[in-house]
């Protein structure tokens, strides 16, 4: 396809410029010296772009129009840019470039993308690759001392349409990602110092690593899934954040990406009928060799609570309601937003209860007193909520339910509460995440106490055992499963219905008495 407008890439914290303008700032105000950049097409006309500035070696950004003089102090600086042509019938052209200059009294330069040379890249491509490679470049001020990176606006196009301006300053960074598409993608990331003068590079299939996306449906808030991605370097580079994408269509489906080794994040954001984005994430970065293959799941059975636990200390015990329905292969906080009833009982005696969403007012929290030792309860009951958009009919993993029960020895001692969360993973499902009729699934069950963060210390608890039961009528009766230990984890065996879908609940208990009940609704599906 071809170009139809140009890009500004986003890099990470690391790699995004601080933009001021030409007259605020300290810096203006002490300028004793400016800079014009002038910024010529392919044939050789005035073409207007927007000129990063980045001044060596403090890094502060300065953003200008092409042929307009800005004001600055003395010093040595990089000027660069993407000149950007129209061309016939939508078609165009890119051509980065950058030039260093020292800026003393009035100083006037020239970015000509007549002097740029096509990014040119190959790959032993099967015969499904028809079209050229769409390639997205950019050039960056590299790190002097103490200058952070700070990038221009790059630019993206077919190749043949992409130039870059060679210099081979050491001030100066050339990265790209290159993307060949057929039955399976092909990508491929270079980063070099300065801009070569023959930019590009060869690539062999061989050499390649292999990442397959397994995209389900069902457990996610819509169908559309835009999955993707993003070059990360160990060490912040020119390719740091330029983005591949997979695949954006609706769920359920599968793709292939081959691409260059090093370390990669997959990403899946999820869009609603009505365009919003609803949900998705950045699951765990990959770093991938030469020949291996991985796969990376998205919205398979069943969401369940991700990460917090109760925490005691000063006489009280906080919670915070955050990812109790989210995607464990996604992982950390990635969650859907839920409205929650959360209830703190000592015996009969109700200590505190209270309804809380983390919709649209960031974390929620619970925190409630606690004046005496003894065994204590705390409940939650959480629902996916999201207004202003239709949930898909059908939708797995609504509710999910939590029922801890433990022991406080000194209210005043600050800890973890010693319980847990499960993780269901139902094996031998379809795309769909459905069983079939009146068949066994096994279903892999984890207890876990994941860490709660740098600052809270995780006492060691073992599970004694682990209890798992189904249901096939929402919850309104329940069938105990056949569980097995193997390892670090259980299977449960589960019997299905022939229509519906199931429930699963478990409960985990350590050698001291204390109990995690935790159930998922509508857990999978019978199709």
């Amino acid at each position: 396809m071809p170009r139809r407008r140009s890009l500004a890439f986003v890099g990470v914290a690391a790699l995004v410029p601080l933009v001021a303008s030409a007259a605020s700032g300290a810096a203006a105000q002490a300028a004793s010296g400016s800079l014009t950049v002038t910024t010529l097409g392919r044939h050789g006309g005035k073409v207007s772009t927007t000129v990063t500035v980045v001044a060596v070696p403090s890094g502060q950004t300065y953003s200008v129009k092409s042929g307009k003089r800005i004001s600055l102090p003395s010093g040595r600086y990089i000027a660069m840019t993407d000149i950007w042509e129209h061309g016939t019938e939508g078609l165009g052209t890119d051509t980065i470039g950058a030039q260093v200059v020292q800026v003393s009294g009035s100083k006037s330069v020239t970015l000509d993308a007549r002097k740029g040379k096509a990014v040119k890249v190959s790959l032993d491509t099967p015969a499904d690759v028809t079209d050229p490679p769409r390639i997205s470049a950019q050039v960056c001020a590299a790190t002097v001392g103490d200058m952070p990176s700070a990038f221009s606006s790059g630019g993206w196009n077919d190749e043949g349409a992409l130039y870059a301006i060679p210099n081979s300053s050491k001030l100066l960074q050339f990265g790209y990602l290159a993307q060949w598409s057929g039955d399976d993608g092909y990508v491929a990331v270079k980063n070099t110092k300065g801009i070569p003068s023959a930019p590009g590079g060869s690539f062999k299939r061989s050499k390649l690593a292999t990442m397959h996306f397994s995209v389900r449906a069902g457990t996610q808030m819509a169908r559309q899934n835009d999955t993707a991605l993003q070059a990360v370097p160990k060490v912040d580079d020119c390719t740091t954040d330029l983005m591949a994408e997979v695949r954006d269509d609706s769920a359920p489906y599968s793709a292939t990406v081959h691409v260059t080794p090093g370390t990669w994040q997959p990403r899946d954001d999820i869009v609603a009928s009505n365009g919003d984005d609803v949900g998705g994430g950045f699951p765990r970065v990959r770093t991938l060799t030469a020949g291996q293959s991985v796969t990376q799941s998205f919205g398979r059975a069943a969401w369940s609570p991700l990460h917090y636990l109760p925490l005691l200390g000063q006489k009280s015990v906080t919670f915070l309601p955050d990812a109790l329905i989210g995607d464990p292969d996604v992982g950390g906080v990635w969650a859907d937003p839920t409205k929650e009833t959360v209830v703190l009982s000592k015996g009969s005696t109700t200590v505190k209860k209270k309804t809380l969403t983390n919709w649209g007012t960031g974390e929620a929290e619970f925190e409630a007193g606690i004046r005496s030792a003894g065994w204590y309860r705390l409940t939650l009951d959480a629902h996916r909520y999201r207004p202003g958009i239709t949930f898909p009919a059908g939708m797995l993993s609504s509710r999910a339910t939590l029922d801890w029960h433990f022991k406080v020895a000194d209210p005043a001692k600050a800890m973890v509460a010693p319980v847990f969360l499960t993780r269901f993973l139902p094996t031998g499902l379809n795309s769909h995440n459905q069983a079939a009729p009146n068949s066994t699934t096994t279903v892999q069950v984890s207890a876990g106490r994941g860490s709660q963060g740098p600052d809270t210390k995780l006492t060691k608890v073992t599970a004694k055992s682990v209890r798992v039961w189904s249901s096939a009528d929402g919850g309104k009766t329940w069938k105990a499963a056949t569980v097995k230990h193997s390892g670090s984890t259980w299977q449960a065996t589960v019997h299905n219905p022939a229509s519906g879908a199931v429930a699963l609940r478990s409960e985990v208990t350590d050698a001291a008495g204390d109990s995690s009940v935790e159930t998922v609704y509508r857990a999978y599906a019978i199709g």
